[in-house]
């Protein structure tokens, strides 16, 4: 019996297919979902300063440093692992991105960049680091607003190039999808879920995770270029 909603909060990442998940759930437990999308920064900011939540999605590492202090209780349930991809605007030039040697070059002679402020982004970051030409290219660098997707920055010619998860790319107007950065210097980001410290509905919580991690969902995953983990 649904007893309300079972309020849930994900990284801008996710927000699509849980969105289509939530709606298949629904259907099929006769539970209401409210599914809400925001940066990971601050969702995680927000469920730190006690906004209460029965289901959180995050990537996995913030998840686990959530139940660590309190916030989230366990067990993390993995739910959906995604790539990072590149995109130019539509009808703009394509570099090339088959290796490690062509990302490096794209990023170095691009005239403008941007990646997200997540997980993705800060791989990213330690990367061209890495190479050395972080900072070189750093007054280059677009940093998208709260809210604001790296696609958005692209599609506008804010941004030459962009780096994000692909599920954030995938279907966005205005610009074209390059591909996933190639195996060598590939970061999949695995996504996970807990269920709220104080969600006075905990099973219904765990039920519903395990809904979202469950095989059968795999092709709506497929669908917004994210897979399972593991």
């Amino acid at each position: 019996m649904d007893e309300g909603p079972l309020k849930v909060i994900s990284s801008m990442a996710t927000r699509g297919v849980l969105a289509e998940l939530a709606s298949e759930y629904q259907r099929a437990a006769r539970q209401t979902v409210d599914t809400e999308a925001a940066g990971g920064v601050d969702v995680a900011e927000r469920v730190r300063a006690g906004e209460e939540f029965d289901v959180v999605v995050l990537a996995s590492k913030v998840i686990d440093e959530l139940i660590a202090e309190g916030r989230l209780t366990g067990p993390r349930v993995d739910v959906v692992s995604s790539p990072t991809a590149v995109a130019v605007r539509a009808g703009a030039p394509r570099p090339d991105i088959d290796s490690e040697a062509a990302v490096r070059q794209a990023v170095s002679t691009a005239t403008s960049l941007s990646y997200s402020t997540g997980p993705s982004g800060r791989y990213l970051e330690s990367l061209f680091d890495r190479w050395g030409i972080l900072g070189d290219i750093r007054p280059r660098i677009v940093v998208p607003p709260p809210g604001v997707p790296v696609a958005t920055l692209v599609a506008d010619g804010a941004a030459e190039i962009g780096f994000q998860q692909l599920s954030e790319l995938i279907g966005h107007p205005g610009i074209e999808v390059l591909g996933p950065l190639p195996p060598k210097i590939q970061r999949v980001t695995v996504f996970s879920g807990a269920v709220g410290a104080r969600c006075p509905r905990a099973d219904a919580a765990r039920a519903l995770l395990a809904f979202l991690a469950a095989p059968a969902t795999a092709d709506t995953k497929r669908r917004y270029g994210m897979g399972s983990p593991g």
